[in-house]
């Protein structure tokens, strides 16, 4: 008999909720600072790079490579116990340099799983409120 939790729904709070609400509409939007053009993810009150606090959220193409991976073993992530072993990405998105998500892939993906892989944006609709960006091979 499985001990399963569901998996976990992200806390949707003021800052996040524009990435949120894009979500639900299948689009991947991710904060960039009006002064200097950067991306922030997650969102934050200023700019990583120049501090400024003039941060709007902007559509993303939603592609990107495959910066590292891991496979996981270890039944230690409630909602994903029965689901190890399975894949999880580190994604560079191709608008900048370090702008990462992270994602969970199936471990039948695992043989074609290669550092600098391409993958693309998809959404799961979890309910009417939360649809989770995603990403498959490209």
């Amino acid at each position: 008999m499985s001990d399963t939790r569901p998996k976990p729904l992200p806390a949707v709070d003021a800052l996040s909720k524009p990435f949120w609400d894009a979500a639900t509409q299948h689009r991947l939007v991710l904060q960039r600072c009006t002064a200097c053009g950067y991306f922030n993810h997650p969102p934050r009150l200023a700019c990583d790079a120049c501090q400024s606090q003039q941060l709007d959220f902007e559509p993303v193409s939603g592609r990107g490579r495959i910066y590292s991976f891991t496979v996981m073993h270890q039944p230690n992530i409630a909602g994903f116990e029965d689901e190890i072993p399975y894949l999880n990405i580190l994604v560079e998105l191709e608008e900048q340099a370090k702008l990462f998500m992270v994602c969970d892939l199936p471990l039948a993906d695992r043989d074609k799983v290669t550092i600098g892989g391409p993958v693309e944006v998809w959404f799961e609709d979890v309910n009417a409120e939360i649809s989770l960006p995603r990403f498959r091979l490209a």
